[in-house]
């Protein structure tokens, strides 16, 4: 059987009409290596069942899935790029291939592609994407879910025999086509569009097609654009803090990188902290660290406030402000949840949480570049003060700056002590994924084509996701609350 029960096709893009996308073929690439399939995503859209044949006929050729999208469609959007505005975006070497309900949740999931070949937006790209950026954001994802931050899952990666030429890779390097499973593509510049084009009637319809589909708790609202923006700006603030719990820099935080339904997506230059930096930047081309750890907060919100000025078009201002002017809050207190969970312990009061919180960035700050961001929250894990004190850092976190934050943390109770009995916490090392580590998975493959590393990393990703168990937290549930 091709596919299982649970695959339940639901396309719905296509009714929005042919001015919010085109439709496009794929490329027919000379060879489909099949290097990564995501069996416990592919479980939850019904695709698990697909034998290698299978799979790599409709995630390699793009043969259509049954009863789903036939063509697939490049959207159309706009975006700001570092603040300056591009009216000549749109997926340039994308498509949206499918659209089902997940399993357990009847969200409605799109596979979309990247690497899959031109579309009109290609403009002077060849489309393609290369295999060490495909295996770089499979890294991204696996770890990012890991740490519980809302993000797409790498679907599938499948290398397809050509060589590009590319400016920052030594070159011709190997070429790949990326899967995605997302839960949305639409963008906050898929509205920037259509304001662009001053046509109020496209942004409304676009709101309308967007709460039927991911917020359909709005669908009584009166100002639909304006509900529509709170929810984005509680779901968006969700999303920096949790960005900032994982000490992740996207590196590429433009307007068309950042979807309506606050899950981080496309990685490009990103970057694991090494160590706690406001200033550290993902980006080589970030020279002005417009996007550094410290300041992605500022640009979600300023990204928000871009959407915003598109919806303006199609209700009041005041309204549109108000929503805005709760990013702030919902911000502190999504980042005070998040760090809480990322210690492992129970919520005590809001006079107790944030003062907590407080004293933990004043104390990874004391411990500076001797203090690695992840072996941090490793040691403390469910207030595990015993562990930390006992353990390679112990002499750190008996000085001075430690007094507080350690006071501070022995007043909460752990959350589910029983994770630490996961064999991952007797390690003496957490799970990492810093830049060198990438660096020195992509050597082997392209030098010796020795996947193992590669391999061996994703199954070490997958214990310490599961050791920490951020995902049965409803802090960390994918489908979050709105606003």
């Amino acid at each position: 059987m091709p596919v299982s029960p649970a695959y339940r096709p639901d396309p719905h893009f296509q009714e929005l009409g042919s001015e919010f996308w085109d439709p496009v073929q794929a490329e027919a690439f000379p060879k489909t290596i099949l290097r990564f399939r995501n069996e416990r995503a592919a479980a939850t859209v019904g695709l698990d069942t697909l034998t290698d044949e299978e799979w790599i006929a409709h995630f390699g050729r793009f043969e259509p899935l049954a009863r789903n999208l036939d063509p697939p469609l490049a959207q159309r959007y706009h975006g700001h790029q570092f603040r300056v505005y591009n009216p000549d975006l749109g997926d340039g070497r994308g498509f949206t291939f499918a659209q089902m309900r997940e399993a357990g949740t009847s969200r409605l999931l799109d596979l979309g592609t990247k690497g899959s070949g031109r579309t009109p937006w290609s403009r002077t790209a060849d489309g393609r994407l290369t295999l060490k950026g495909g295996i770089r954001e499979v890294l991204a994802t696996a770890m990012l879910e890991a740490l519980g931050v809302p993000t797409s899952r790498s679907f599938s990666l499948i290398e397809t025999g050509e060589d590009l030429e590319r400016g920052d890779e030594p070159s011709p390097t190997r070429s790949s086509v990326l899967v995605r499973l997302s839960w949305s593509h639409i963008r906050f510049g898929s509205f920037q569009r259509h304001a662009f084009f001053e046509q109020p009637d496209r942004i409304g319809a676009l709101v309308d097609h967007v709460i039927a589909n991911y917020y359909p708790e709005l669908a009584g609202a009166n100002d639909r654009p304006a509900a529509l923006l709170h929810a984005v700006v509680g779901r968006s603030a969700r999303l920096a803090a949790r960005w900032m719990a994982a000490g992740f820099v996207h590196g590429v935080l433009n307007t068309d990188n950042m979807n309506i339904t606050g899950e981080s997506f496309d990685y490009g230059p990103y970057r694991f902290l090494p160590y706690n930096d406001p200033n550290f930047t993902a980006a080589y081309f970030d020279h002005a660290g417009l996007y550094s750890f410290g300041r992605q907060p500022e640009a979600v919100f300023w990204n928000l406030q871009q959407l915003a000025g598109a919806l303006s078009l199609a209700t009041a201002v005041e309204p549109l402000v108000e929503a805005l002017n709760a990013f702030g809050t919902a911000y502190r207190e999504e980042l005070t949840a998040a760090m809480l969970a990322r210690l492992g312990v129970r919520r005590l009061s809001a006079e107790a949480d944030a003062p907590l919180v407080q004293a933990m960035f004043r104390a990874i700050a004391e411990g500076g570049e001797r203090l690695r961001w992840e072996p941090f929250f490793f040691d403390w894990f469910c207030g595990g003060a015993e562990r930390a004190l006992a353990g390679p850092r112990s002499d750190l976190y008996a000085q001075p700056g430690f007094v507080e934050f350690r006071q501070r943390l022995a007043a909460f109770e752990p959350e589910r002590p029983a994770r630490l009995a996961d064999p991952y916490f007797a390690r003496p090392e957490p799970e990492e994924l810093l830049v060198g580590e990438i660096e020195a998975l992509w050597a082997r493959i392209a030098e010796a084509d020795d996947w193992s590393a590669f391999e061996a990393k994703l199954v070490s990703i997958e214990v310490a996701r599961r050791a920490w168990g951020f995902e049965t937290q409803e802090a960390y549930a994918g489908a979050a609350p709105a606003g």
